[in-house]
């Protein structure tokens, strides 16, 4: 099954996974009949169980093998639908994943989403300050973005994410050339606009 299909009247891209990440989720996918008639379903990395691919869901299983593919992230600290507590009311995150001392501690939260990163950022803080997770990650499939949480109000630009062996400090200390400064252009690596950068820095 054709990823594209499923993702084609959606704002969601595909422009972020590399082609086995996208061909071992296609290569998961199952046809189902339900009562609306037949539905794509996939088994979740994390949960274990059959879930219906929704386009959300789609980029949400493509980021999994991310994490646990290019970064090495192991299955037992990452969570899907993470409940975080705003007072009486509980708010899902998309992603999370778990200190690797601190099982019980969040150390990064994804949120994958089709709205405007300013949006998907104001609602990434929220959970930041609700867990104290000091990495976020915000993504469409298409544009993406790192943070890291300096405090409640201040949210700072990362190159990209720790992978399971290094820390926060490994990653902010990666002193970069020139070359380096082309290749992780953010215009294109990140696909985003000039005004899209300038919006997010103010």
């Amino acid at each position: 099954m054709n990823l594209a299909y499923i993702l084609k009247d959606s704002n969601y891209k595909l422009s972020q996974f590399n082609s086995t990440e996208i061909e071992q989720l296609e290569q998961s996918i199952i046809l189902k009949s339900t009562k609306s008639g037949e539905t794509f379903y996939t088994v979740c990395l994390v949960r274990k169980k059959d879930v219906k691919l929704t386009p959300e869901e789609a980029i949400r299983q493509l980021y999994l093998r991310v994490l646990t593919g290019r970064f090495h992230y192991p299955i037992d600290r990452i969570q899907v639908e993470y409940g975080v507590n705003f007072g009486r009311e509980v708010k899902r995150a998309d992603i999370v994943v778990m200190d690797k001392d601190r099982l019980n501690t969040v150390y990064i939260i994804i949120e994958l989403k089709k709205p405007k990163l300013k949006d998907g950022k104001d609602q990434l803080r929220s959970y930041c300050n609700a867990t104290g997770a000091p990495i976020a990650v915000w993504t469409n499939g298409d544009q993406i973005s790192y943070y890291q949480r300096k405090d409640p109000n201040y949210f700072e630009d990362i190159p990209g994410l720790p992978n399971a062996n290094q820390t926060l400090a490994d990653i902010l200390q990666i002193k970069f050339t020139l070359e380096d400064l082309i290749a992780n252009d953010k215009l294109v690596k990140e696909k985003k606009s000039l005004k899209a950068l300038i919006e997010e820095m103010e």
